[in-house]
């Protein structure tokens, strides 16, 4: 399920490789992160001063107004903390136009994170927590079915892995527990009153992004929100030994995924950086893979 590749991999591989390999559900590794990270002093200010100014659950840079949020500090270290997130994203969406161009095709870009907390034991609600395995359920309002997609590196300067947990792709996720989570049938096509409501919330979410995260839906998105929810709230599921393996990944390295497509927690680890976009289905080579095409088969 993690398939590695390495600098010189980089270099020869084939066109669309990478990109069908993250299509079937799979993490791609890269034991040495391939883009340019930020200079050492800014990460070790973002390692020192970002756990001292967190006010929410991450920090994030919006694209889309040029605006970090979630810190509280001067105006100095706001906007230090800005450009390493906008330049650190430049850096990622470079990559992804070269290794992965047709998921570039309109997509969504959104956000660029910086987790700078202990993931364990951090005592979030179960719906919030990132210890608990899930497939994740939305992307900024609702994604009508295109795909999560995420790219993470750890920069953790103490030499401290990232540890994450699996339960397997979506698929097989989705035969166990989609009939527990009430989704074995699930109506995913949407209807005029779904197009009004996105349409009515896309012009709210002009004025205020955080609008449209709070109130855009979909069929499809609600029917992900219940396997989200059912996952995290069940602790059979989560002490279900069925599929599940752990991967570490070291400081300095990157990964990455559809994250709609690959079960996940993250154990363990601090100071990662994580950018968010929706690739659109129309543009993915597998739709057959994607999990709106499996919920529309049912179970």
């Amino acid at each position: 399920m993690r398939v590695t590749v390495t600098r010189e991999q980089l270099t020869t591989i084939a066109p669309y490789d990478i990109a069908d390999t993250l299509e079937r559900g799979n993490i791609v590794y890269f034991p040495d992160c391939p883009i340019q990270l930020p200079a050492p002093g800014d990460l070790d200010f973002m390692r020192a001063r970002m756990p001292e100014l967190l006010k929410l659950k991450n920090i994030s840079y919006h694209p889309e107004s040029d605006k970090v949020y979630g810190i509280e500090g001067s105006a100095e270290e706001v906007e230090r903390a800005r450009r390493i997130l906008s330049d650190h994203k430049k850096q990622v969406e470079a990559f992804l136009n070269r290794v992965a161009p047709h998921f570039t095709r309109e997509w969504l870009v959104g956000t660029s994170t910086y987790r700078p907390l202990q993931e364990r034991g951090r005592n979030l609600s179960p719906h919030a927590s990132n210890e608990l395995v899930h497939v994740d359920a939305g992307a900024y309002g609702a994604t009508h079915g295109d795909r999560v997609f995420r790219f993470f590196v750890n920069v953790n300067g103490a030499g401290e892995d990232r540890v994450w947990a699996t339960k397997g792709p979506f698929h097989e996720v989705y035969k166990r527990a989609g009939a527990a989570a009430g989704i074995a049938r699930p109506r995913i096509r949407e209807n005029v009153w779904d197009r009004i409501r996105t349409g009515l919330v896309s012009l709210l979410g002009r004025l205020n992004p955080v609008l449209k995260t709070a109130l855009d839906s979909s069929p499809y998105d609600r029917a992900m929100r219940k396997l989200h929810n059912y996952m995290k709230d069940t602790p059979s599921f989560q002490a279900d030994p069925t599929g599940h393996e752990e991967f570490r990944f070291p400081p300095g390295s990157a990964w990455m995924c559809f994250t709609d497509g690959v079960s996940h927690a993250c154990l363990s680890g601090q100071h990662s950086f994580i950018d968010t976009y929706v690739v659109r289905l129309k543009h993915c080579r597998l739709p057959e893979a994607a999990p709106f095409t499996l919920l529309q088969r049912g179970l």
